[in-house]
């Protein structure tokens, strides 16, 4: 991620992000976030999911799942040996 710095910005503009992040329940620097991202990606990437902010729920849910066979880490980690990985 990256960070940015925005100079000279109006107060009128920065009253209307900090009251439509209330109205919205999030952050100040949140609503930025979004209305930069709104304004630099076209609507119809974001409708067909190319831009994705957060994880779906089978994602998520996967996360916590048991591996079907066990895996050697020392098996793993040699291997990554020899192809200079470590």
């Amino acid at each position: 991620m990256s960070t940015i710095t925005v100079r000279n910005l109006d107060d009128s503009v920065k009253q209307v992000l900090r009251e439509r992040a209330a109205a919205r329940g999030v952050s100040m620097e949140q609503e930025v976030r979004d209305a930069l991202r709104e304004a630099a990606i076209p609507k119809t990437r974001l409708e067909n999911g190319a831009w994705r902010l957060r994880a779906s729920r089978d994602e998520i849910l996967a996360l916590g799942r048991k591996l079907e066979r066990p895996f050697d880490l020392k098996a793993i980690t040699d291997h990554m040996w020899d192809e200079g990985l470590l």
